[in-house]
């Protein structure tokens, strides 16, 4: 027998128009409760709104009120059980019909736990002891009956279900945050993804861009080659054909002599007259032309015209791709550009920094200013405000017209006091400029560096996690020098000495200029 069928053993529990355990039960103004279809539909089906249980009539078609009272009672399943035909069920059930005492106010039953209805309530009795689970065995996982502590769980750590429900729900919370965590972080993984595939697209354009550039500069140099290579052949055709109309007309020329000479010699040889012939035989006989024609001929030489057009543009092409890839490395690493400003703080006190922190120069006469631990006491030396302790940066700087400089990047521990020798273990990665021509990487050996033409503008990409450190001629796209396999552990300032002013042969300054990525 169901808890249904003992619902139904209870008038209160009954609608008495379908004479079934109510279903969204309502009560009518004179107290009374059907289910709500049920009334309904008794009302739909007269002339008047009559109540089946008193006949009371309402003029007119009162308002339904839900009996929630009755709604949780005929809804809930109460977890004090008994087994009875198997099918489990409320013990206070069984006396409704004798006590009718209400399953909350009850001073027994009010002790009974009632949840919402479930399926399957044999399934939370004990199989081996018919009695309810009320208990859980920490040690085995599982949930017992009373009478399971007594035997095969009698050694075990066994707690009220409250309490493991309490416990496992606590974890079920923290669970639940960490799932919401790994969503979310999920989330942001797509976000970042999303991003990537976002600055992927960004950077295919650019390198497509940049692609088109590089191919159409070299398939224009291949139409100038061809377009030269024709020409030449077309110049040599020209001179062949002008060679041979000037073969041709003195040529003729000597035919057209021959001729008048050959008439001559015959007219005199059918002469008669004897003193006739004598005197004129020695002007016809004198020499003919004398040209020798056996050698000459027209010959036009175009062998090795197409190998050497070929080496020709090999030899341009190479200059080419490697100007065109210098720009396009200039390009990438300009991407990176930041804003550099001077340091005052950390001039030397004979340098003059500009109110924009921009321009750097020497001054020859020392200022008075504070000897903090920032500031470079001998050498004329300025650091830039900006410091990097990872990612890629980029900055650029004129040194038209001077004779003497130094560039780079310093790392923050640097000696600022007395002589410095500027050297990677020292934490200074630059290059400098001495007499006007003499470039040097100063990698603790001088490295002289050979340029085609002295930089007038010099751009400065540091990669702090790769350990490279690039010097370009900006004018030129061209790689001064790098220092490559550096380790970085503290922050990195960009480093800058305008060097002396020797009279004003130096007096220019270094002038930190803004980026401009379309060289």
């Amino acid at each position: 027998m169901s808890a249904a069928s003992y619902l139904q053993s209870d008038d209160r529990f009954l609608c008495s128009i379908c004479l079934d355990v109510f279903t969204d039960p309502v009560s009518t103004p004179c107290r009374h409760n059907f289910c709500k279809n049920c009334i309904n539909g008794h009302w739909n089906s007269n002339n008047q709104c009559l109540c089946p249980m008193c006949k009371e009539i309402f003029i007119t078609r009162p308002e339904l009120h839900i009996n929630t009272s009755i709604s949780e009672m005929a809804l809930k399943s109460c977890l004090v059980l008994l087994v009875f035909l198997v099918i489990p069920v409320c013990l206070a059930f069984i006396h409704f019909r004798t006590q009718r005492e209400p399953h909350l106010t009850s001073s027994h039953e009010k002790r009974h736990q009632l949840i919402d209805p479930v399926e399957n309530q044999e399934n939370r009795m004990c199989m081996k002891h018919n009695k309810p689970l009320e208990l859980f065995c920490k040690t085995d996982q599982t949930c017992v009956c009373t009478l399971c502590t007594s035997s095969d769980h009698k050694t075990h750590d066994c707690v009220p279900l409250k309490e493991e429900y309490e416990r496992q729900k606590a974890e079920l919370g923290k669970t639940e945050a960490e799932i919401q965590e790994m969503i979310q972080k999920r989330r942001l993984k797509i976000e970042e993804i999303k991003h990537s595939v976002d600055l992927s697209e960004e950077a295919a354009d650019r390198e497509k861009a940049e692609g088109v550039q590089v191919f159409t500069a070299l398939k224009n140099s291949v139409e100038r080659s061809l377009n030269e290579f024709i020409k030449t052949i077309e110049e040599k055709q020209r001179t062949t054909e002008k060679q041979a109309e000037d073969f041709i007309k003195e040529l003729e020329q000597e035919i057209s002599e021959l001729k008048k000479r050959s008439s001559e010699v015959e007219k005199l040889s059918h002469s008669e007259d004897h003193l006739h012939l004598l005197q004129n035989f020695l002007s016809l006989k004198a020499a003919p032309p004398t040209k020798d024609w056996t050698d000459v001929s027209v010959r036009p030489s175009y062998e090795g015209t197409v190998v050497k057009a070929v080496a020709q543009l090999k030899e341009t092409l190479s200059k080419q791709m490697k100007k065109l890839l210098a720009e396009a490395e200039l390009k990438k690493v300009q991407q990176y550009a930041v804003d550099v400003t001077l340091d005052p703080d950390t001039a030397n006190p004979k340098l003059i920094l500009s109110d924009d922190g921009k321009q750097v120069q020497h001054g020859d006469v020392k200022k008075n200013v504070p000897d903090n631990p920032e500031r470079f006491s001998d050498c004329g030396n300025v650091l830039g405000k900006q410091s990097f302790s990872s990612g890629r940066f980029y900055f650029e700087v004129q040194v038209k017209g001077k004779t003497h400089w130094d560039l780079g990047v310093a790392r923050e521990s640097i000696n600022r006091k007395g002589k410095i020798i500027l050297i990677p273990q020292n934490g200074f990665w630059a290059i400098w400029l001495r007499n006007g021509n003499n470039y040097k990487a100063l990698t603790g050996f001088l490295n002289d560096l050979s340029l085609k033409s002295p930089p007038q503008k010099v751009g400065v990409f540091v990669d702090y996690e790769e350990g490279l450190i690039s010097f370009y001629d900006v004018d030129a796209a061209a790689l001064i020098y790098s220092f490559t396999g550096c380790s970085f552990t503290e922050k990195l300032y960009p480093y800058f000495s305008p060097g002396p002013n020797y009279g004003g042969k130096n007096s220019a300054p270094l002038i930190i200029f803004p980026v401009n990525q379309t060289v």
